[in-house]
């Protein structure tokens, strides 16, 4: 029997949310792929891992983790405030939205990914819809974050509409985002520095389709290829092997848990998440400060740095500091096997009186 199963005959699943902002140049999750290392670990500590795009997406590479919940942002800070509870799926049927803008070949670049995901992997997919109107991707950036606008949305939120009505229970968005060969921000993020100049935008398009249909979602940006660099670093590479970044996003929203606003049978709630760990220095999301006021424990990790400077301190939160992901997969463990993590110390205070905990 494994580790789990023991788990799982003898309490309540341990459940572990693991969140990385998208676009903030975190170390770790900053990168097309670069987290999903980290969420295999902890995978292997908890019951259950909730998490979000951000830190399961690798472009073309991905890693499927059966007791991981692929949770859209928005979807995450609705979750986390208890407005929302995530109730599992075997399979969902997903919907394709493809961007008029995008060119014949990009199109059917994208159409043959969906396809060898059907074929492949087994996934159901229902059927895509190209847009009405090209849905006009703009890119912004500042120092500490990117972000972006789309100019259609209503033709968006239209072919999302007709998917729905098909059926479809998933939506992965494939939008034309502009082409910035030789800027100096992409130059900088193929070299593993910076800010991911797209991460911003992308966010936008997810969380405009989950806020309007609650339905799982999850967006692929369509680009064409780089020219080679034999000089990228290896966190960037992700991004540099094709055409599409759609294989992960089908994989993922393959097994999204649905949303709902009352608890179904199984349903997961926010009181259920044991522990969030996330950068040390970008504590200020809304999911964080929604668990924040609850018994779920906070765990910063300090040496997944980011351009951000949100600490616990700035905020006033309790949270357990510690130095790597290493070192929080510890506290977990000690967690879920319900052991103090001060007990795990040669250097034990003795019992205080009742007066001294203020």
């Amino acid at each position: 029997m494994s580790a789990n199963s023991l788990n799982l005959s003898y309490g309540r699943p341990h459940t572990t949310m693991m969140i990385v902002p998208t676009g903030v140049g975190a170390a770790m999750g900053g990168y097309a792929g670069d987290a999903l290392p980290v969420a295999r670990a902890i995978a292997q500590v908890t019951d259950r891992l909730i998490t979000h795009p951000n830190v399961l997406n690798g472009a073309q590479l991905y890693w499927p983790l059966p007791n991981a919940y692929y949770v859209e942002g928005y979807g995450l800070d609705q979750f986390a405030a208890g407005h929302w509870h995530l109730q599992p799926v075997h399979q969902n049927t997903i919907g394709l939205v493809l961007d008029q803008a995008m060119e014949d070949d990009l199109r059917w670049r994208h159409l043959q990914a969906a396809d060898a995901a059907r074929a492949t992997l087994g996934l159901d997919i229902r059927g895509h819809v190209t847009t009405d109107q090209p849905l006009g991707v703009r890119l912004k950036q500042a120092q500490a974050a990117t972000w972006g606008t789309l100019e259609r949305p209503d033709s968006l939120l239209r072919a999302v509409e007709q998917l729905l009505q098909a059926g479809c229970r998933a939506i992965a968005v494939v939008a034309r985002f502009p082409d910035d060969v030789g800027s100096d921000a992409l130059t900088a993020y193929r070299q593993g520095e910076g800010v991911d100049p797209l991460a911003g935008a992308e966010a936008v398009i997810s969380h405009l389709v989950v806020r309007q249909f609650q339905v799982p979602c999850a967006h692929a940006p369509a680009l064409q290829p780089l020219p080679l660099d034999p000089t990228i670093s290896p966190r960037s590479a992700a991004e540099e092997l094709g055409y599409t970044f759609l294989p992960c996003v089908l994989a993922g929203l393959s097994k999204a848990p649905q949303f709902s606003d009352i608890p179904q049978p199984h349903a997961i709630s926010a009181n259920d998440v044991d522990a969030v760990v996330a950068p040390a220095s970008a504590l200020g999301g809304s999911a964080i400060l929604s668990l924040s006021g609850t018994a779920t424990q906070i765990i910063a990790i300090e040496d997944n740095t980011t351009a951000l400077a949100v600490d616990a301190a700035a905020l006033g939160l309790r949270v357990i500091s510690v130095r790597s992901y290493l070192e929080a997969m510890g506290v977990l463990s000690a967690q879920r096997a319900g052991v103090a993590p001060s007990a795990l110390s040669p250097h034990i205070q003795p019992l205080p009186p009742l007066s001294a905990l203020g």
